[in-house]
């Protein structure tokens, strides 16, 4: 027989003299088995009342060690053979608990051993062993946990699961409202079906444990302080859960499927009905007050993952304090938590200083398909949760038919978490009844599952059965249960009126309320947004100052040096200057700066400069944070885990939430903005139509044509200005480092938020002709239009529109050919077009011929949108091209010059 165990086939007098070895030296034996002997006297020392006494011989037996090697096993591996699936038999995994692979027998079974004691009930014969681990291990449970690698989390998860598992039994009124929760979700599906026959609604039909689970989490994480609970969610299931959870009315929901209720026409498109956000406030039935809130998703799975993670830190920051009073859930469907990318992105940022919530609890609604794949298609892994054993997150794998497991299961959830601060996810395998929507047909993929499906009763009816057999629910209780049943759905036949849940406002959505849409107008001039003298000269200080003692690297002294002459002699900031001033500023007012992405406190350019850090000790050290005693408010900066998609949908969460923080995210390069493409076109470009929601995230985007081929040269302006219309977002490509300033302030000094996208520059950084006299930035505004100071208007015969870079380009040959009857005229805005403010600098120049000049091919960058947007005009670009830029720098440089070239040559 083969064995799996290593232990098992030890000798004897080896291992006596393994353990001897280790009571004089731990270190002197092997990890695995100081381990081993660690939890063997804890067992003994915890469990037996100084049973560690007893003599080695008879308790470090090799048969005492076999019991213990098979209780390890059940631990390790149990969770292969529980009874997690309702409707089929689980595939055979191979779970090796057969007595022979310990060099057990039946022989054993009514022997005595003390290693009982492990699992909590003393000096037991191996058959109660066994049929301990089995009621631990292989019932509606499995549990994984013995991958986690804390030794204290471990313990109490081992603890929990090895006590209060087997002992953990509702009393007749937590099972009434089991039961009550089961009834509302199968109701709620029932009227659906019944009236709003073939429309999709994603039914939860199969799934409905999901509904007292949810109950479950909510009261518990509320008995243990939270006070809000931020819900991402599947679209399946999710009517259900904003009736019967969320609290939602009936009549709020019928009234969106009949199409009843129309969007306010200020209030854009909308999305379909099961796709928006709600907010309410439920208390408890130990009568705490919680504050619920689902978020709005799109049907793009997953996508809202990162999105609550982000609003749920905002709260976090600004509005309760504490990690305990907000809890982020995640609802995931299993093909989607199994197939989609972003799951790992949000586990991986689930304990990082910048991005850590205080641990999520994932709650999978397992139905073992994904639209028509089965899941042995749509995954390599065992388990659709396994992503979790990367943050070493407990696994609870639980039958969607047994409630109260699942119940416990999620008790569980809502005190790890809220003791550990750490994610954790419940996996509720159940089916789904009918197909993808209401209109598939699922038997054309799975004939023999639905053959199955069709004749299984729903869990209302398993777990009323249930209670009937164990005597908990006597006859007439069940009779009285099931009146209110029929009750309750003939109530909503009936259309009889439910009193919707009082809300009141939380401070930041008091702040939202106080802002007002955007109107056109408010586009035609930029708020003043100017600072005083005394908030720069206190700004720069900061900048250029280190405590005592710190020693910078000479690079550093050089930096801070040239921040002083800029600040104190010369006057004139360059972008990163200017830009730590906008920051700074901000902070002053007592408003939150939020910024992250790859190295963004140092900056990918070696520019920003942000944190400084010490070159002996690595301390780092946070200049803005130092700009006045007692600063109310700090620079939240952080570099960011290697993600695009992850990241900027947090930060758009995080400003979903906020409307008094500057958030920004920063691409390491423009072009890898594409990797975040989901939340851009999903979320970011649509958060008014879609979502009804207003949202001020800044997306810094390096932007240029350097060389330096094509995955670094282009952050894609054209794909973001194809995605412009109905004032949804701004888009800017800036030159100017007090415009960069203006643009910064303008964010929050505005009565409404969009959000803003800047294609950032990269060579021009520290060229001179970026940089902005210090009086820029106390008087002014952001300028949405540049005019040219060197052209004369009266010799002008040609204007070059141009936006970002290439103006700089088109100035030096100017300057250098003394071409003063070419205006060079910059669009530093392109979205809103600034119709008003271009005009008024064009009327200088009245019969000037005008031509669009851009670096990027012809296919990309303005040149499309202008035409569209504009009058016509000659376009000078790159020939369109499928890639955004040459890899060769001698390609290049030859291009960029053609291009000046035929922007500077007559017109024909």
């Amino acid at each position: 027989m083969e064995t799996f165990s290593y232990v098992a086939n030890a000798h004897g007098n080896y291992i006596e003299s393994l353990y001897q070895a280790y009571k004089q030296d731990p270190q002197s034996v092997d990890t695995s088995w100081q381990r081993f002997f660690e939890g063997f006297e804890f067992a003994l020392q915890y469990h037996s009342n100084g049973m560690a006494s007893t003599d080695t011989e008879s308790v470090l037996s090799s048969k005492e060690l076999n019991v213990y090697q098979l209780i390890h096993a059940y631990r390790s591996r149990g969770h292969l053979k529980a009874k997690t699936n309702p409707v089929r038999e689980r595939k055979d995994r191979r779970a090796i608990l057969e007595l022979e692979y310990f060099n057990l027998s039946e022989e054993d079974l009514d022997k005595e051993f003390n290693i009982g004691a492990e699992i909590g009930i003393g000096r037991a014969k191996l058959r109660d062993i066994i049929a301990a681990l089995q009621k631990i291990y292989t019932s509606s449970i499995g549990f994984e946990y013995m991958y986690i690698r804390e030794p204290e989390i471990l313990q109490w998860f081992k603890e929990k699961v090895e006590y209060e598992s087997i002992h953990f039994n509702p009393d007749i009124e937590y099972k009434k409202r089991i039961l009550q929760k089961l009834n509302e979700a199968v109701v709620f599906e029932n009227f659906l079906h019944t009236k709003y026959l073939g429309q999709k609604r994603f039914s939860l039909e199969g799934g409905e444990t999901t509904i007292p689970a949810l109950d479950a989490i909510i009261n518990r994480l509320a008995d243990l302080e939270a006070k809000e609970i931020i819900i991402g969610m599947a679209h399946r299931g999710r009517l259900n859960v904003l009736a019967n959870i969320m609290g939602k009315t009936y009549e709020q929901i019928f009234s969106e499927f009949e199409g009843a209720v129309i969007p306010d026409s200020t209030m854009g498109d909308g999305d379909v009905k099961y796709h928006m956000g709600f907010a309410s406030q439920i208390k408890t039935p130990a009568g705490k007050e919680v504050n619920l809130r689902l978020a709005p998703n799109p049907s793009h799975l997953e996508a809202v993952d990162p999105v609550v993670e982000g609003y749920a830190r905002a709260q976090i920051d600004e509005e309760f304090f504490d990690k305990k009073y907000v809890v982020p859930v995640l609802i995931h469907g299993d093909a989607a938590i199994a197939g989609q990318g972003i799951v790992y992105e949000v586990a991986q940022m689930s304990q990082l200083e910048g991005f850590t919530t205080g641990g999520t609890i994932h709650f999978v609604i397992n139905n073992q398909v994904g639209f028509t794949t089965d899941f042995d298609d749509a995954r390599s892994s065992i388990y659709c949760t396994d992503v979790a054993k990367v943050i070493d997150a407990p696994v609870l794998h639980v039958n969607g038919d047994d409630p109260e497991a699942v119940v416990f299961c999620a008790q569980i959830a809502a005190e790890f978490r809220q003791k550990f601060h750490r994610d954790i996810f419940i996996d509720m395998v159940c089916y789904r009844r009918h197909g993808h929507n209401e209109t598939d047909e699922p038997k054309f993929t799975q004939p023999k599952l639905y053959n199955l499906i069709a004749k299984h009763p729903n869990p209302r009816e398993v777990y009323i059965e249930k209670l009937k057999q164990q005597g908990s629910l006597d006859a007439k209780l069940a009779e009285q249960m099931e009146q209110e049943f029929k009750k309750l759905l003939n109530d909503r036949f009936n259309e009889v009126k439910q009193k919707p849940l009082p809300y009141t406002y939380l401070q930041l959505e008091k702040d939202w309320m106080k802002l007002r849409k955007a109107t056109e107008k408010d586009f035609e001039q930029s708020p003043e947004t100017g600072v005083s003298p005394e908030v720069i000269e206190k700004v720069g200080k900061a900048l250029c100052t280190v405590p005592e003692g710190f020693k910078p690297l000479k690079q550093i002294k050089k930096l801070l040096a040239e921040r002083e002459r800029m600040f104190f002699q010369d006057k004139v900031l360059d972008w990163a200057s200017a830009e730590l001033l906008a920051y700074g500023s901000i902070l002053l007012e007592e408003k939150i700066v939020r910024l992250t992405g790859q190295d963004v406190r140092r900056g990918t350019f070696s520019h920003r400069h942000a944190v400084l850090h010490d070159s002996e000790t690595n301390e780092p050290y946070f200049s803005l944070n130092h700009i006045v005693p007692d600063q109310k408010q700090q620079l939240r900066i952080y570099n960011s885990l290697l993600s695009e998609y992850g990241v900027l949908g947090f930060e758009f969460g995080y400003s979903m939430a906020n409307p008094n923080a500057l958030v920004l995210w920063e691409a390491q390069f423009g072009d890898f903005a594409n990797g975040a493409q989901v939340m851009i076109d999903q979320f970011i470009s649509a958060t008014e139509s879609k979502w009804q929601q207003m949202n001020g995230l800044v997306m810094l985007l390096p932007h240029g044509y350097e060389g330096q081929g094509p995955e670094h040269s282009s952050a894609r302006l054209e794909r973001f200005l194809q995605l412009c219309a109905e004032l949804n977002m701004v888009v800017c490509n800036i030159t100017k480092a007090a415009n960069f300033f203006h643009v910064l302030r303008r964010q929050l000094a505005w009565e409404f938020r969009k959000p803003l996208i800047i294609m950032t520059p990269k060579s021009l950084l520290r060229r001179q002709e970026v940089a902005s006299p210090v009086e820029d930035f106390v008087n002014g505004r952001f300028l949405e239009v540049l005019d040219d100071p060197y052209a004369d208007p009266k010799k002008v015969t040609t204007v070059l529109l141009c936006s970002g870079k290439i103006a700089l380009d088109l100035q030096a040959y100017q300057q250098e050919h003394e071409r003063k009857d070419v205006a060079i005229v910059r669009l530093e805005q392109l979205y809103p077009f600034p119709h008003k403010q271009l005009e008024a600098v064009l009327a200088k120049y009245p019969k000037a011929h005008l031509r669009w000049v851009q670096e990027e091919p012809r296919n990309m960058g303005a040149y499309t949108y202008i035409v569209t947007n504009y009058k016509p005009v000659e376009g000078i670009s790159r020939k369109a091209s499928a890639s955004p830029a040459t890899g060769y720098y001698k390609v290049h440089v030859k291009e960029q010059q053609e291009i000046v070239e035929k922007a500077f040559a007559p017109v024909k």
